[in-house]
């Protein structure tokens, strides 16, 4: 699936809608350059997950956990070295445990995510710096395009 949004608001509306369709033990894969949106985007899932807290970027404590509906594992790997520091994180709790898990920058450590994982991938949109191409890949779930 491919999305086009032209503002924050709108990436965070996105978030919503597909953060709407999530369940308990779903794992989210962020990719994208800096600034692409990935925390963005998480801002919404949150919403639809029913998340008071304000969400910011993990870049410096690695992981966030937020209580909603159900719990929501925040994760930014960027200062990881790979696959080995993920694992070390003691992960695999969370990834295969009672919530729903996003991930920044994903790309340095899919090898060790479930193959059902849900990649959604943000650029930069070539037309304007505030918009936002979004590609979603491995979408497990129908009726995406109803109304929720």
């Amino acid at each position: 699936m491919k999305f086009h949004t032209k503002s924050a608001e709108e990436t965070i509306a996105l978030g919503k809608r597909l953060g709407s369709f999530l369940k308990k033990g779903d794992v989210v894969a962020l990719q994208g350059s800096l600034a692409a949106g990935k925390t963005t985007i998480t801002k919404g899932i949150a919403l639809a997950l029913e998340i008071q807290d304000t969400i910011t970027s993990p870049t410096f404590c690695l992981i966030s956990e937020y209580q909603g509906k159900m719990p929501l594992y925040h994760f930014d790997v960027y200062r990881l070295q790979g696959a080995d520091d993920f694992a070390n994180l003691g992960a695999d709790d969370m990834i295969y445990g009672d919530g729903v898990c996003l991930i920044e920058w994903s790309e340095k450590i899919m090898d060790e995510l479930p193959k059902k994982t849900i990649v959604i991938s943000l650029e930069v949109s070539k037309s304007a710096d505030s918009e936002r191409d979004v590609f979603v890949e491995n979408w497990p779930y129908e009726n995406f395009g109803e109304e929720k």
